[in-house]
């Protein structure tokens, strides 16, 4: 992969909060839903979000800077200290009829290919080395090489609406490769939950099996409801005559409206229970909604109603506080 200062188009001097700006910018411009019929687009996509897994992190970030790690994620292999050994031929004196050099040229005479090829003999050629008569350094190390090796796995977090966790049990979620799907939801996730997608992260290599996805949920404001736990919480408003005659309101809820009969004389502060219209729940069956009752007053003044509680007043007083407000 390309370095991913130059994919997210950043210096390294970038802090992160610029990283994560431009990640964010770019993954808007190339993301495949936005981008349905245009191949190359998913590609960048893809290519945008593992320079950030590297960029983004603050232990890898470092890493790759100081040169230990490439633009996969991988390890580099670092080749200090063989500077005062261009003359020893471990391979010579072991009988074999390859050496090496640190610059990578052969020694002697011999058959032996470039210091990626013997570096891969020192690193995983030993349970794989050639037999009498193997010729060519193009198969040193391949007992390494050529071992399956399991993708990554993809953290992502994932906003979903009450409707979802409540009537569709489904949300749907973009993946590393760029295709959306749509994941279940099981009844009683709550944010915070985190749900493993087997196979769906990034591809392995040399016929490795795929990484995964874990999925974190969070839940996108509601602009009615406020969550706790598998209960709902909903401020109702009230007319002043409605909370004193009592009334049906007609009262919404996440499968549709219901009509709640508000009693006569009803305070602010009342809480009514609708039970089973909150979210679903791991034990099975939903939680309850619970509906606050707020009186509203007019907007402007009105001089009748001033009138009315005057007399209201002196005819009728009554304590609206305890002694503890004493």
């Amino acid at each position: 992969m390309r370095d991913p200062y130059s994919v997210l188009g950043v210096p390294k001097s970038a802090t992160e909060q610029d990283i994560k700006r431009a990640f964010r910018k770019l993954a808007k411009q190339y993301h495949p839903d936005q981008n349905a019929n245009n191949p190359e687009a998913q590609s960048r996509f893809s290519e945008i979000n593992q320079a950030y897994e590297i960029l983004g992190d603050k232990d890898k970030r470092p890493k790759f800077d100081r040169g230990e790690i490439d633009a996969d994620g991988k390890p580099k292999f670092q080749a200090h200290g063989f500077e005062g050994f261009s003359d020893f031929d471990p391979f010579r004196e072991a009988g074999s009829t390859r050496g090496f050099r640190a610059s990578g040229g052969p020694t002697g005479g011999a058959a032996g290919g470039g210091f990626d090829d013997i570096l891969n003999d020192i690193l995983g050629g030993f349970g794989a080395r050639r037999g009498p008569g193997a010729a060519g350094a193009g198969s040193a190390g391949t007992g390494r090489s050529s071992m399956p090796q399991p993708g990554k796995t993809v953290d992502i977090t994932l906003a979903v609406t009450l409707e979802e966790l409540a009537r569709d049990g489904k949300a749907r979620v973009t993946l590393p490769s760029g295709k959306s799907v749509d994941m279940r939801t099981p009844a009683g996730t709550e944010e915070g939950d985190k749900i493993r997608l087997r196979g769906q992260g990034h591809p392995g290599l040399n016929g490795g099996p795929a990484g995964d996805v874990v999925v974190e949920i969070r839940l996108r404001p509601h602009k009615l409801f406020e969550v706790k736990a598998s209960d709902l919480h909903l401020d109702l408003p009230l007319t002043l005559y409605e909370a004193v005659l009592g009334a049906k309101i007609r009262t919404p809820t996440l499968d549709g409206a219901v009509n709640l009969t508000i009693p006569a004389g009803s305070s602010s502060g009342k809480v009514m229970r609708l039970k089973g219209k909150g979210l679903p729940t791991k034990a099975g069956g939903h939680g309850d909604l619970l509906v606050r009752l707020e009186i509203v007053l007019p907007p402007h003044g009105d001089e009748e109603l001033a009138t009315l509680m005057k007399a209201w007043k002196e005819i009728t007083p009554y304590p609206a506080r305890g002694p503890e407000f004493d």
